[in-house]
This record gives C-alpha cells, structure tokens and sequence, in this order.
C-alpha cells in the first residue's frame, strides 16, 4: 500500500510550487473517520484510499481530486460526515465529486440486477456533471481488483464480470489506455483462470526470444531513421496484453503460434510530417500487410486518440504491428482525457473540459436516451452495446466519418446519420453497390443511405442492429406506433360497445364523470384511457359500470380476471393443449387466440394474456404490447410437442429491386418451401424499390428461417425478414 509522501511525491513531480499541505490535512481527516473501518476485501478503508489517491496522481489530476480519493468515503456510513462540512474543511469542488460517486454505491435494491443498473444509471449521469466523478470511480475499481483475491470466488466472478463489460470500456472511452489494459487482464485473470495461467505461462517461455527479437528491430529502426535525417526519437516495443491476445484466438480460431503481433512497436516522434516520413521508410523496409493499415491522425477517435497503426511483416518473416505518433499524441494516448486538464496551472476543471471530446458528449446523450428504458436487464444491454468497442470507421458520401461497433449494419450507420434517416431507411449502397440491411459494415467503407417517405422501423430491425442509438429509436417509433395503434383501437372498440349501452364517447365526456373515471383508472386525459382499452388494460365494460350505481353494476373486469386465474391456480398442473397448439397450465376449456399484432409460431417464446371476456391472447414474449400489459394478467404458456404440425401466420417482408417477374418469383419460391401465402400488399418506394409485405403459413420458426433464406437469395431481392 502507498504511504501519503508516496502520493504527495507524484502530485509535486507534476505541480511543482503548489502548496500540498491539503493533501496532509485531508491524510489526517481520513485517518480520523476511517477508523475501524474496512473495505469489503477485509483490508483497512485508509489503505484503499491511500492507493486511490496514488493512482489519481498517476494520472496527475487536480488536487482537489486527489483530495475527493483519499475522502471518497467520507460521507459513506460509518464515517457519515455531512457534506456541508467537508465543503467547509476542504471547499465546494471536493465535496462535490465525493458527493457524485457516493450516489453511485448508495443505493439498495432487491435483485442485484436492478441494484447493477441503477448505480450504472447514477454513474454515467454524474460523469456528465463532472468526468472526475468518473475517473475517480475507475481508479476505485482498479484497486478493488487488486485486492480482488481475499474475496470469495463467486464475488471475484461478479466484480470482473462487471469491470470486463462496463469499467474497462469507459477507460477505453475515456482513452487511458494503461488503465483499460490493466483492467481487463485483471478481470480475465479471474473469470478464466485456466486461460489466463495458460496464456501467461506460454508467453513467459518466450520472453528471452521476444527480448532479443524487440532489441534487433529497435537497433535496426534506430539506423533506418539517422539516416533519414530524423534525430529526436523514441521506439518502445512491449508484449501486448494477455486479454488482447486472448480475444485475437478466439475471434480467429487460431492457436497462440499463430498471432505473429504478440509484440508492438510504437515509434514517438516531434511532428506529424515526421510520423508520415516514418511509415513511408517503414513500407520501404519491410512489406505492409494488406487491410492493416490505419490512419488516426487524419481521422482521430472520439476519445481524442490520434497515430498511425501499420503491420509489416518484419525480420524472421514476423508480423509486427507498429504504431507512430507524436509525443502530444503519446500523452494522450495513455492518459486519454486527463492529458487535456490544465493540471500545470492547478487549475480547476471546467465544464468544457468534460466536453472535449465529442464521443463523449456522444455518449452521455445515449445514456440520457436509454432512461426511458425501464427493465433492468434491457437497460444494462443497451449500456454493453453503447459501450462496445468502435472497430468500424465508415464514411459518409460527403466524407463524414461515422464510428460502429464490429458486425455495424446500414440501419446503425443511418440512426448514427440522423433518426430521420434511421427511421425511413428502406436499402442501402456499400462502395456504390446496393446491399441488403443486414450487410455488415468495414472501416473504410463508403455507405449511402436510400430513404423512403412509406418506409419504417419495424420489429425485426432489432435483430440487425449493433448500437444501443438505433435500438432506442426503433423501439420508440415502435411504441409511438402501438400507442397510436391502441388510441384507434380503444376508440373504434369504446364507441361500437358504449353504443350497445345506449351510451357515447361524447356523452360520457358530458356526463360529468370524466374526471372521476379518469382518476379511477389513473389515466390524466381521455386519449390515454382510450389507449388502455386499445392495449386491452382497461375494459369497456369497466368503463361504463364507473358511471352506473354500485347496486346495478355487472361483475366487472377485475371478477373476471381472478375467476380466470382461480382456474389456472394450483388445481391441476398437467399440460393440456388448446386448439392453438398452446399449453396453459391447469386450463383446458379456455378460448386461446394467437395475437394479431406479433404474430408467434412454434419456436418463439411466448407469454399469455387473460382477455376478459374474450380469453387468453398469445404473443411473443418481447413483444411491445405484451410489455405493456398489466403483469397481474400475464401468464405462462407454452408450445405443446404437436405444435410443429400445424399451420401458423406470420408477417414477413421482403425489399427488392423493382423487377419484371418479381412477386410471380416470390410466390413460386413461397410454394417450393412447402409454405402458403395467406396475403400480400406490394408497393414502390420513389427510389424503385419493390416492398413487398407478406403474410405467410409456415409450421415453426425453424420453417420460416428456411423460407427467409431462400427468399433472400432471389436475385434483385435486398433484404427479407420478419416484421
């Protein structure tokens, strides 16, 4: 563990002159309130905050956050000092960033998964405050892994499970490179173990060899660039990390003999004319390999990162892969967004710091976005996807560089464009060739998005995308559709059943019992109660028994949901299948109906809804109106084992060149699958794309992926799939 001179003796090496005596003041409070008091891995709570502070100054930060690291727990029980004091003993600034990453750890929760989302909620809307708030809940993290080995194992899983996914891809973000290294080859260490010491232990062997091999290039480099007239410079080789290596074998398959660039070589020079002198003698000297050259000098990433990236195949036939930059470039590159803070005038933070990078701003704004999802475990995924690494650089045709996620389709590369865009988005040119929307995306390429006014997002959009942007806005176009859907419907079903009362929309409005039927059914203005009804929440029948006396009411709505669920309780749990093929526990007189709106067939998880007055309705599982739902009527079902014989609706639709034949090839390739076409609506968009929308019979889904499949290979045909 650091002492407070080993962390003062960092802070003085980066702000020489600054009076330090805070950082003893703070030392002493800290050692006063964190008494008896122990960090989760048994070790003393001073310790921690004693390394936390140490790698704070690694970083050099500002003093104030180096102070809130050492203090980071001051207003966490049992220490509990209230924050107006530790504004007044150590001013406004500190107390805040405490304050920011006290509310990310304060918070209880039943389930460990809400737990995890909401402190990842509080995280990233505090790091739009203030990054430091961030920055010292990394260096938190960091330490937390270093001592990660007095915790149980189940506990070690758990911490690295969640560095892995969330902690080390916003160091990533945040561009501190050595900190995301050292990130992630912990949390590889403990969730597999066997590899890791396998790994380790092959690389190991070869050291003294690689040593060797580092010295002969770097002595041969030394020459090439003297006598290119290039005097002030500096080469670094190093072994990449374990984890880097590890995820090279498993995306490619290939044994550890055979990743070539297990070293990296990193050439730091003055000027960014001499980072190009210097590849161009590279590529001179040895033989570039072909697709592995990158420039982010010209192009940087968001997180301010700027070099040259090649691969060559070096001396002993080896692949290298090297990387040139200037010596700015090499300070930002390891201390990412804490090499802009104007640390050598002691100077505060500003607000502009925390916006200078514009991903950043970026994703912030996808996390604002991402509130409105209101499950967990959608959540935590959207959070992974926004925060996957960017490996695709795709170009707009004016030029425009837009930054993916690896497996990026066109859909992601129009929301990133504009939601608009994302939004009407019906096809697609790649290099200037069209490709289907499930086409996946390479750096470098040339993307031109083809609108339509008649197009829009539909469910299985959600399949193809990579960015949590793209799934927001997808699944809120979705939910705008039902809601407008279901405000038709309610009204259309209101207005037919009100009228077998003698009854009306306009006349319940005037009746005087709006407001009282409103509020019974915590609704705020008539179109959301219309909408309950289109949702099947609320039923007519229920509405119209609010404006008759208590005495003269009929069972309403809520009997006949616990008659149904008195049938489905305890009484017989044997699986008996329903007309539709579908298993309800204990029920065998029940009508079943398969939903209209997402349309399941054997093979998709399902979930039932009790109807009143008209039975259980079967949608898929995520399907939007099924989540809408009220939960009290939601119920298990399941595909009985003769499901696959029989014959199941389904949309699907298919996008394609406007062709002679085309609808004619379509149906034949329908009929040769052994499936039936029960309709069919076909229109041109305005750029002479056919859309052709289907409803087909097929037996499961295993049968509709075969007949998607062959649809898509009809020539002129661009994308086909299920909506």
């Amino acid at each position: 563990m650091p002492e407070i001179e080993d962390v003062i003796s960092k802070v003085r090496e980066y702000l020489p002159g600054e009076n330090l005596d805070r950082l003893h003041e703070a030392h002493e409070f800290a050692r006063l309130i964190y008494t008896g008091n122990h960090r989760h891995s048994g070790l003393p709570y001073l310790g921690h905050a004693l390394a936390v502070a140490d790698i704070l100054a690694r970083l050099k930060l500002d003093l104030n956050t180096i102070i809130a690291g050492l203090l980071h727990g001051a207003l966490k029980e049992p220490a509990s000092v209230p924050e107006k004091e530790l504004a007044r003993k150590f001013g406004k600034d500190v107390a805040t960033i405490v304050r920011g990453v006290t509310k990310i750890t304060s918070v209880n929760f039943d389930s460990r998964l809400a737990f995890q989302a909401e402190n990842i909620r509080r995280m990233l809307l505090a790091m739009s405050e203030d990054i430091r708030v961030l920055v010292l809940k990394l260096a938190d993290c960091l330490h937390d892994m270093q001592s990660l080995r007095h915790l149980s194992s189940e506990k070690q899983r758990e911490f690295a499970q969640e560095t892995m996914e969330l902690y080390a891809p916003l160091a990533s973000r945040l561009g501190i490179d050595w900190l995301k290294r050292e990130l992630e080859d912990l949390a590889f260490s403990y969730l597999y173990p066997d590899e890791y010491r396998d790994l380790q232990s092959r690389i190991d062997t070869s050291l003294l060899d690689r040593g060797q091999y580092v010295e002969e290039v770097k002595q041969l480099l030394t020459a090439k660039l003297k006598e290119q007239g290039i005097t002030e410079f500096r080469i670094l080789g190093r072994p990449k990390h374990l984890y880097s290596i590890y995820k090279k074998l498993i995306a490619q398959d290939i044994p550890l003999e055979k990743v070539y660039d297990k070293v990296a070589f990193r050439i730091i020079v003055n000027s960014v004319r001499e980072c190009y002198e210097v590849l161009g003698l590279l590529h001179d000297l040895w033989l570039p390999v072909s697709g592995r050259f990158k420039d982010f000098i010209s192009t940087p990433k968001s997180n301010g990162y700027q070099s040259l990236h090649t691969t060559v195949v070096g001396p002993r036939g080896e692949f290298m892969e090297i990387q040139i930059r200037t010596v700015t470039m090499d300070r930002i590159a390891n201390d990412g967004i804490a090499a802009h803070w104007a640390y050598k005038e002691g100077k505060a933070i500003t607000a502009r710091d925390a916006q200078l990078f514009k991903g950043l701003s970026q994703l912030v704004q996808s996390v604002r976005d991402l509130q409105e999802l209101k499950d967990p475990r959608e959540f935590l995924e959207a959070v992974k996807g926004e925060l996957r690494e960017v490996e695709v650089y795709a170009l707009t045709p004016n030029g425009e560089v837009k930054e993916l996620p690896i497996d990026s389709t066109p859909i992601d590369f129009a929301y990133a464009i504009h939601t608009d865009v994302g939004d009407h988005c019906a096809g697609a040119k790649v290099n200037g060739r069209i490709v289907p929307l499930r086409h996946h995306l390479h750096s470098g390429d040339m993307v031109e998005i083809i609108t339509s006014p008649s197009q829009k997002p539909n469910r299985g959009w959600l399949a193809l995308v990579k960015t949590s942007r793209a799934r927001s806005r997808i699944r809120h176009w979705l939910k705008r559709e039902e809601q407008e859907r279901a405000l038709k419907v309610g009204t259309e079903i209101c207005e037919r059943e009100l009228r077998k009362r003698d009854l009306s929309l306009k006349k319940v409005t005037r009746s005087g019992h709006l407001k009282e039927i409103l509020k019974s059914f915590s609704c705020n203005t008539l179109e959301d109660l219309l909408r309950k009804v289109g949702s099947g929440k609320v039923t007519v029948a229920a509405i119209a028994n609010r404006m008759q006396p208590e005495e003269l009411r009929p069972a309403g709505a809520e009997r006949q949901v616990e008659a149904v669920k008195a049938r489905i309780g305890p009484k017989s749990r044997k699986p008996v299948p329903s007309e539709h093929a579908v298993v309800i526990d204990g029920v065998d007189d029940m009508q079943v109906k398969i939903s209209k709106c997402c349309m399941p067939v054997p093979g998709d998880d399902i979930a039932g809804f009790i109807s009143s007055g008209r039975g259980i309705s079967v949608h898929k599982a995520d399907c939007v109106n099924f989540l809408a739902t009220d939960p009290d009527r939601q119920i298990e079902v399941s595909w009985s084992g003769e499901s696959g014989g029989g014959s199941h609706l389904v949309q699907v639709q298919v996008v394609a060149q406007d062709q002679r034949g085309l609808i004619a090839e379509v149906s034949n390739t329908v009929n040769e699958m052994d499936a039936n076409i029960d309709s069919m609506e076909a229109h041109t968009s305005s750029d002479n794309l056919a859309i052709l929308n289907l409803v087909l019979e097929v037996g499961n889904v295993a049968h509709l992926k075969r007949v998607i499949l062959k649809l898509r290979h009809i020539s002129g045909v661009i994308e086909a799939y299920r909506k």
